[in-house]
């Protein structure tokens, strides 16, 4: 029987006018020669870039683009969109499935990895191409892309009622329009046995004007709890307008926790990670997760050894409050995530 919302919910009504968040996507940096001819960077990188585009495509929006030190090779927030040569050396054990997501494939656009949650693969679409990506390889062109083709999901998770929770998730699912976003919204809410419906997204941290009244509203009429858990790396990310769109998410009554991944020449210092905590929790945000990099292949060189985070949680014990220190998690492909501290 296909899930079909009987009563979608509403959303304010939108004039014909593209939303500022759409023209920013629009807006966005493909070529690395634009790149580092904006950011005033050396020739040898513009070079390494194009070669290494040719694996994965560079994607980043003049917003965040603006936080970037010019001329500054260095930059974190740089190195996190940046193609460089070493994306292209094969690593030994760096695979293009480094969390197993192909075996947990169940219906085309689900994940059903672990007990009580399922994972939508609502798009391919990113506001931005974070190098260390762990989907960077995924077939994205396999999932969905309109509510019927969704039936085959969403008719599992109907008949599977051990599954409370479903986790929109991509590329990013809020590079979807709100009224496509709201069609399976609602369409989940239909299923009996589901509670909450966990959203993860950059976007608020990367395009912050994503956080609309519309997204709101589809999100906080549904009969399902939303959970939004979003993605920043450095405190610099958190500058400017991205506190006024955390503030929307909290004050609307949704959870919201971020997630960042340990990288080197990132984060991969105490003072650092302890400031994006005191960022993070100062806007209401509470820090969930720090992931060991999933080994991807292109990431090797964003690898920092389990052994120095370990060092680096500790050191954040004596730095923070106990509830401002992210868990230390790395994903094997397995029934949960391993907690390494």
């Amino acid at each position: 029987m296909a899930i079909v919302a009987s009563n979608p919910n509403p959303v304010r009504a939108t004039s014909n006018v593209r939303p500022r968040w759409q023209e920013a996507m629009k807006e966005a940096i493909r070529d690395p020669g634009e790149l580092c001819r904006r950011l005033d960077l050396p020739d040898d990188l513009q070079t390494a870039a194009e070669r290494a585009v040719s694996d994965f495509p560079l994607f980043v929006t003049p917003d965040y683009l603006a936080k970037i030190e010019l001329g500054n090779p260095r930059d974190p927030l740089l190195r996190q969109v940046l193609p460089i040569a070493d994306e292209l050396d094969e690593r030994e054990s760096f695979t293009r499935d480094p969390v197993s997501d192909s075996a947990a494939h169940q219906q085309p656009g689900l994940i059903h990895k672990y007990r009580g949650r399922a994972l939508l693969m609502v798009t391919g679409a990113c506001p931005i191409h974070c190098r260390y990506c762990f989907r960077r390889h995924f077939p994205y062109d396999e999932a969905p892309q309109s509510l019927e083709a969704w039936q085959p999901a969403l008719q599992h998770i109907a008949e599977d009622a051990s599954i409370d929770e479903v986790i929109l998730s991509g590329g990013d699912p809020l590079t979807v329009v709100d009224s496509q976003l709201a069609k399976l919204v609602a369409a989940l809410a239909e299923i009996p046995h589901l509670r909450r419906l966990r959203v993860h997204s950059r976007l608020p941290i990367v395009i912050p004007e994503r956080v609309t009244n519309e997204l709101l509203d589809l999100l906080t009429r549904s009969r399902l709890t939303p959970v939004i858990v979003v993605h920043a790396n450095h405190p610099r990310e958190l500058e400017g307008s991205v506190a006024r769109s955390l503030s929307r998410l909290v004050d609307a009554g949704i959870p919201t926790l971020n997630q960042s991944v340990l990288l080197r020449g990132v984060n991969d210092d105490a003072s650092v990670l302890a400031e994006l905590s005191r960022r993070i929790v100062d806007l209401r945000v509470m820090p969930y997760y720090l992931h060991q990099l999933d080994r991807v292949s292109g990431a090797a060189h964003f690898e920092v050894p389990v052994e120095r985070g370990r060092e680096l949680i500790a050191e954040l014990r004596k730095l923070l409050p106990g509830y401002a220190v992210p868990r230390y998690v790395q994903d094997n492909g397995g029934p949960a995530k391993q907690i390494l501290t």
